[in-house]
């Protein structure tokens, strides 16, 4: 059964929740591992508190003499030391080593034995003897406590690696089936770009698709084939020619607009890939996101171009421009720098918020961001500023210091595939995009443009003031 895109994000959502369950469950094993660890440390403690007691009644009876009341505290230790000793046999040979215990074991039978056999002032082969065997014993158990010290601290250092090289491995792992199944994608994507490309030359040929996957890429493939087909069945050439321009124009368009953050998809996984070892945790997590971002682009592309030949409308959200100009920087930022043009900003704070689509609106700076760039080949200057204005609209101009544009092309810039641009340099579609979202957010656009001066769009956009506010 083939396997659609959406089928594998499906896939790979259940092996990640999959991949959590499992790392829960270990993690809750080792915590309840180190909780009984924790617990036989107490007893330790208890072992090692008990040993104090037993010296300092020792103390007490080398100075004072065998005093009954030292002599019956002594003895309720020595046997509750003695049962402790056995209830703990197992663990404190584990941590401490069976020859160490054995040791620690006759010091103790012979330390008791001396003291239950003196009945009488102790002479000082004796007290030599119980000072230097309760001295060992004590040793004994600060040396327990220090191993199992250190074994609690192997043990949570292994959780921590564990748990560190698993999230790390899936993420690695998932980066790597990202980036190939991106380039799957953007490798069949190109047979469509192709294919439009030699569609507009007048060569119909069908994509072969060699992967056959079965996913929605393939059937995108079996329809474009079959628009191929039903085009080349045409008699007449006029008919013929016109849907071959609309056609091959409209999926060049589609491939143009989606091509950039395809690549920037492609590079950004490639460096993740290749640099994840020398990459702060913030910075993978920003180029993660920069992924994510191209993705969502993409998608906004697509959804674009339907969206202006429909009437259905997008979801609106309040918004403030700043955070749609915030969102459009972040992802023409690195363009505007390679290409050495400036910006300059003034966004008040204070301009009352606005409903509309994120993306939607995002996408309409970025074709205005792509349009000056494209007029300012050798760099240049960008000013946006915004302003309230008195018809509760806000007012975003959009100002460069291109090429500007003639009087004659200046009324038909927002015509679906109008461009001044030659073949193969652009589709037109994104300025008449920038007019089908502002008109569906019920504002206008409005455009002043001087040759070799520059070009100012405004864009108005319909305020939510405190009398109209949607709550």
């Amino acid at each position: 059964m083939p396997r659609t895109i959406r089928s594998k994000i499906i896939a790979g959502f259940v092996g990640g929740l999959l991949f959590v369950g499992f790392l829960s469950v270990t993690f809750g094993w080792n915590i309840l591992v180190l909780k009984n660890k924790m617990a036989t440390m107490e007893q330790f403690h208890s072992l090692l508190d008990d040993l104090l007691e037993i010296r300092r009644y020792e103390k007490n009876i080398i100075i004072y003499g065998y005093k009954k009341k030292n002599i019956s505290e002594l003895s309720l230790y020595l046997h509750k030391t003695e049962d402790t000793i056995t209830q703990l046999s197992d663990s404190i040979a584990k941590v401490a080593g069976k020859e160490a215990f054995d040791k620690f074991k006759n010091n103790f039978r012979e330390y008791k034995a001396l003291i239950d056999s003196s009945h009488a002032e102790l002479d000082n082969a004796n007290i030599y003897q119980i000072r230097k065997l309760g001295a060992a014993m004590l040793d004994f158990g600060d040396a327990l406590l220090i191993k199992k010290h250190k074994r609690i601290n192997e043990a949570l250092e292994g959780m921590m690696f564990f748990s560190v090289t698993a999230v790390g491995g899936f993420i690695i792992l998932i980066a790597i089936l990202f980036q190939m199944e991106a380039r799957s994608v953007i490798k069949r994507l190109k047979l469509i770009t192709d294919a439009t490309e030699d569609i507009s030359k007048g060569n119909f040929k069908p994509i072969m698709d060699y992967a056959k996957k079965g996913d929605e890429i393939s059937r995108l493939i079996t329809h474009f084939n079959r628009m191929v087909e039903e085009l080349d069945s045409k008699q007449e050439q006029l008919v013929q020619s016109r849907k071959l321009a609309s056609v091959g124009t409209f999926t060049s368009g589609i491939a143009h607009e989606i091509n950039n953050p395809l690549n920037n998809i492609s590079l950004t996984a490639d460096g993740l890939l290749e640099e994840f070892d020398d990459l702060s945790d913030l910075e993978a997590k920003e180029m993660i996101l920069d992924i994510i971002n191209q993705t969502t682009r993409a998608s906004e592309v697509v959804k674009n171009l339907l969206d202006f030949s429909r009437n259905d409308h997008p979801v609106f959200t309040e918004l403030t421009i700043s955070q749609v100009m915030d969102g459009t920087l972040k992802l023409i930022k690195n363009q505007l720098m390679v290409k050495g043009i400036r910006l300059e900003t003034d966004i008040p704070q204070d301009l009352p918020p606005i409903r509309g689509n994120l993306y939607n609106l995002e996408q309409v700076f970025i074709n205005l961001f792509l349009n000056s760039i494209s007029a300012m080949p050798d760099g240049g200057d960008v000013f946006i500023r915004a302003c309230e204005e008195k018809d509760d609209h806000i007012m975003i101009e959009f100002r460069d210091t291109g090429q500007g544009i003639s009087p004659e092309h200046l009324e038909r810039i927002f015509d679906p595939f109008y461009t001044t641009k030659s073949v193969g340099k652009g589709t037109g579609l994104g300025l008449s995009i920038v007019y089908g979202i502002i008109k569906k957010h019920g504002g206008y656009v409005e455009v002043k443009s001087q040759v070799n001066e520059g070009t100012s769009f405004f864009v108005h956009i319909p305020a939510i003031n405190a009398e109209n506010k949607k709550v």
